[in-house]
This record gives structure tokens, sequence and C-alpha cells, in this order.
């Protein structure tokens, strides 16, 4: 009785997810290793491979070499298939093979799919997926042909092509890589750049349910509570970033100083779109004055939503955490948002995992000034950005320690996993009780 419990824990949706991340991260860095993926014709150092898959796998795009000067289109090839595996999710895809063998999917197979992508029930779960899948590919295939299309006009079609899609597949997963080597600091001030690549990796970060809830609504004219509170924050969170990263930086001449009008405002919103999970840059990030790299630390630990392809604690729950704060500093017992009360278990759950992101971040900062010589706000902003799976840097991740690259790797994939999941995933199996302890009161405040 006791194996068959241990066996069902380790059975658990949490835990095979955990897993499931872990053989990708193990079968890209052997990929990685191989002569055939790197220019030098040489396995590179292991940690090097194995940062460079965790990151893509956890579609961070914090990088310790340079993509497109070590990796051959092999080794590109390597990285952009595991973004598309990190950020719609293996058993997304899995899904996908089994709907075109026309396997029809077990209950489990329908928890793991409920558990990858968030959702409340198992209620339409397949039909939700098969939706997603649909309108990600199809928004990727649209933004790889109109990047395409652009970049033709300065390098030969053949690269313009695999450009577009290795850079369609990275913005819409967040996956923060690119083959450029300093980001997209080039297009700043590119109009058809700035559109499609902020369509994408918006896209992507508003969450599978959010898509197929926008997919459905010229039928059935309604949002759900879920989708109108990822539009409203993630809208409201873009403008504030646009408007204070446009303030603080306008007369910055290493970022925003040097451009004119119209390059300040693409960049300005570009950069706090990027902040929320994608990683990838129009302006130099070591550049920005710290009162601005402090806010896009900020910006980053929130992340993208809930069931998306980024990270972060979510849009949702820092939401949550604001209608909390509002609600007791008036006095109320209920917190609200659009006529709907939440459950005091969501708010928990929501408490739960600001305390334990917040927890992890203190921690990795403190290993980090263990192991690194850099300045606070650097090692600062790097944890922030593994954390928030998002990819950003100023510079310090290339020279970090062995140490340092470990510790950046386990943080990335506690990131994209999720720490409330991986404590699911480990958790004993818990006990219900008959009785309930006498309440206690305790002063706070």
């Amino acid at each position: 009785m006791k194996r068959s419990v241990k066996l069902a824990r380790f059975a658990s949706p949490p835990f095979i997810l955990v897993i499931g991340y872990l053989l990708i991260i193990a079968l890209g860095t052997l990929l990685l290793m191989l002569p055939i993926s790197n220019h030098s014709g040489h396995a590179p150092h292991w940690i090097d491979s194995l940062f460079t898959s965790v990151s893509a796998a956890c579609v961070t795009g914090l990088v310790v070499v340079d993509v497109n000067s070590t990796y051959t289109m092999f080794g590109e090839t390597v990285i952009m298939v595991l973004m598309q595996l990190g950020g719609l999710g293996f058993m997304t895809l899995a899904t996908l093979f089994a709907l075109l063998l026309g396997r029809r999917l077990s209950l489990k197979d329908r928890l793991l799919l409920k558990e990858a992508i968030n959702a409340d029930s198992m209620e339409g779960i397949v039909r939700i997926i098969r939706k997603v899948l649909i309108f990600s590919f199809t928004i990727e295939a649209i933004a790889a042909v109109v990047m395409a299309l652009r970049w033709m006009r300065e390098m030969p079609v053949g690269q313009a092509i695999y450009y577009g899609i290795f850079h369609s597949v990275s913005l819409f997963n967040n996956g923060g890589f690119d083959l450029f080597g300093s980001s997209f600091q080039r297009y700043a001030g590119d109009f058809v750049f700035n559109m499609i690549a902020s369509v994408l990796v918006i896209s992507g970060g508003l969450g599978f349910l959010v898509l197929s809830d926008l997919f459905d609504f010229r039928r059935t004219r309604r949002l759900s509570l879920h989708s109108k509170m990822v539009l409203s924050v993630s809208g409201g969170l873009i403008v504030i970033g646009a408007l204070v990263i446009f303030i603080f930086e306008f007369t910055n001449a290493r970022t925003l100083g040097s451009l004119n009008w119209e390059g300040k405002v693409y960049a300005s919103v570009f950069q706090s779109v990027s902040t929320r999970s994608s990683g990838t840059s129009t302006v130099d990030i070591s550049g920005l004055r710290q009162a601005s790299q402090f806010f896009i630390m900020l910006l980053m630990i929130i992340g993208a939503s809930p069931g998306s392809t980024g990270g972060g604690i979510k849009t949702t729950t820092f939401l949550l955490m604001v209608g909390a704060l509002i609600a007791v500093m008036r006095g109320q017992k209920e917190i609200v948002f659009f006529r709907h009360r939440v459950p005091k278990d969501i708010m928990m759950r929501a408490l739960t995992i600001i305390v334990l992101a917040l927890f992890i971040f203190s921690i990795v900062v403190m290993l980090l000034l263990m192991t690194e010589e850099a300045p606070f706000l650097s090692l600062a902003f790097e944890a922030a950005s593994a954390i928030g799976t998002v990819g950003l840097s100023v510079g310090v991740t290339p020279g970090l320690s062995d140490a340092g690259k470990l510790i950046m790797c386990v943080t990335m994939f506690i990131g994209r996993i999720g720490p409330l999941t991986i404590a699911y995933a480990i958790r004993p199996r818990s006990t219900k009780t008959l009785y309930r302890r006498p309440e206690g009161h305790i002063v706070i405040g």
C-alpha cells in the first residue's frame, strides 16, 4: 500500500512535468555538445551547452556564448526546437502528434494538459489545445513571412527566410534568443519590425486560455473573468512601462537620447513589452539608468500571464495582490474584480507564489554575491531576468563562474516550471484531519 502511494505521488502531473522538462534539457545539452552543432568542430564546455539548453527550453534567452558565432545552423535549429517545446509545452506538442495519429487521450493525458496550461478543469481541454496549436503556428507562420520579406532587403533570400522563422519562434515563445549578437538594436526605429515583434511577444505572453477566449469571441461575444483580468493588467503594465522608460531614458545618450521622436516611442513601447518575458531589446540594457533597470526588474518579476510562454509570478497574481491591498485599505472583506468575488483559496495560492518567488529571488542574489565579483544591482537584475525567464542582461551573465552558471540554470528552471508546481511535485502526500484547531489571535502591522 505504501509503495503504491509513493508511485502515485511520482506519477502526479506536476512531477511528470518537472521530469519532462529535465529530459528535454538533457537531450538539448547532448545535441549542443555535438561537433556538428558548433563552428569550431569540437564539443564546447559542457556547462555552456547545459546553460544554453536550459535557457532555450525554459524560454529565457540568457546566453554565455554568442549564438550566431558559436553554433552552426544545426545547433541554432536545436535551440529553436527547444524554444518551441519550452514555450508551448511538451505535452501540448505531444497532443498534436496524438491528434494527427488519431489516438484518443487518456484521463492521465488530460490531467497533464490541464496542469500544463493552468486550466481550471479538464472540460474541453482537447478543444482548447487544438485551437491553441492552430493559433500559435498560424501567427508564427505569418510573422515569419513578414519578417523574411523585411530582411530580404538586407540579406540573401535563404538567410532572410531562416532568420524570419527563427525569430518568429523566439519572439512568440518569449525565448529571447536572436542571431544578430546585439539583439534588435539596429531596428529601434523600424516600424514594421517593432509592430510585428510586439504582436508576437504579446500574443505569446497572454496565455493559452486567453487566446482561446479571443479565438471564440466573435461567436460568443463574451470573455471569461480570467481573460478580462489578464487583458486589463497586461495593457496597463505595457502602457505604464512604456511611459516610465520614455521619461527615465529620454535624455540618456546611451539609450533613447540618440533616437528621434518616433524611435523613442517605438523603443519605449517595445522595451516595455519585452520586459514582461521576451528578453529581446532595441536599446542597450547595460546603458539604462539604474532607476530604469530597477523598474524593469519589477516588470520581469511580474512576468507574463498564466498558461503562457512566459514566466514570472504572473500578471493575475500581481493583480490579485493589488486587489487585496486595496480591499484591506478600504476595510472590505472581499476582493472583487468585474463584479466577481475572488475565492480565498485562490488568494492563498497567489500569496504563496509571491512569497516563494521573492524568497527564491533573495536566495539566488545572495548566492551570486558569494560567487561573483559584480555590482549588487547587476547581479539582482540577472537573477530577476532568470526567475522571470525574461533573458534581458546588463552583460554580467557571459562572465559568470561555473558555480554562477549552475545557480542561474536552476533559477531559470524554477522560473519556467513555477515554484508552486515544483513544490507540488516534491511535497509529501497530505493526510486529511477530521478536526479543526482552535482559532488564535496574532497582532500584526
